[in-house]
């Protein structure tokens, strides 16, 4: 119950990375508002993590969003405590060239803009608060990138850099800001990251290229924020920690 006490937010929250951080936070002990524009998907993962979860559907690149979904956890709960910054999306990676505009904004606004909304909305509440715990997740194409993906690995980047920069800024208001920047995972997303069919085949290629020859889990990522959050972890800000299985070595 290494959260126990604790009200968190998790963005992208119906799947993948966001859903089993969500779970796993319930499990410590957390009280933690799950945010989706998957709103079936949303409230499943909700059901599943248990009495502390609630499901509100929300779009996190439009603030009126975001602004509600903190409403809700401080209506619920009183406070917030923890946001997770997980909603990612990705174009299927293919030449350079062959990138729409309109792809081009959608990677940006989800990845990146994202996280600007967020910090205008919850900055004020953490400050009153006295502190709080700030996660985002970056990815290692942001620190040794893909071909494919220049644009994707782009928002990536600036998402590792940002947490190092907001670490920085906050660290006087005792928000701690921090990084999980994971490795490709099994995700629904592995597809459009891989740009070919999800085969064996396929994914030997990827594996490869990492030294402990497998894809990141769920479950790893979720492992790393829960260290984060947790207040044994109260003199790190402004980390980024590859979960990668060495490929970023």
């Amino acid at each position: 119950m290494r959260l126990q006490g604790k009200v968190a937010l998790v963005t992208g929250a119906a799947s993948g990375y966001g859903a089993e951080i969500a779970r796993r936070f319930v499990r410590e002990g957390a009280k933690v508002v799950l945010l989706d524009l998957n709103v079936d998907g949303v409230k499943r993962v909700a059901s599943e993590a248990g009495k502390g979860g609630v499901a509100v559907a929300g779009d996190v690149t439009k603030r009126s969003d975001l602004d509600a979904a903190i409403k809700t956890a401080t209506d619920m709960f009183g406070r917030l405590d923890i946001v997770v910054n997980n909603a990612g999306w990705t174009y299927r990676n293919k030449p350079l060239l062959e990138l729409t505009e309109q792809e081009f904004d959608k990677v940006f606004d989800i990845n990146v803009k994202s996280i600007f909304h967020m910090m205008s909305a919850v900055v004020p509440l953490m400050r009153k608060q006295g502190g709080g715990s700030i996660i985002n997740i970056g990815s290692t194409g942001g620190i040794r990138p893909r071909p494919g993906l220049t644009w994707y690995n782009a928002t990536k980047g600036a998402v590792n850099l940002v947490s190092k920069s907001l670490a920085v800024e906050l660290a006087p208001d005792r928000i701690r800001v921090n990084c999980v920047a994971p490795v490709m995972g099994e995700t629904g997303l592995l597809e459009a990251f891989m740009g070919k069919d999800d085969t064996p085949e396929n994914r030997e290629k990827f594996i490869g290229t990492i030294p402990l020859g497998r894809f990141s889990k769920p479950s790893d990522i979720a492992t790393a924020c829960v260290n984060f959050a947790d207040d044994e972890s109260a003199f790190l800000t402004g980390v980024v920690l590859p979960v990668d299985g060495g490929r970023t070595v």
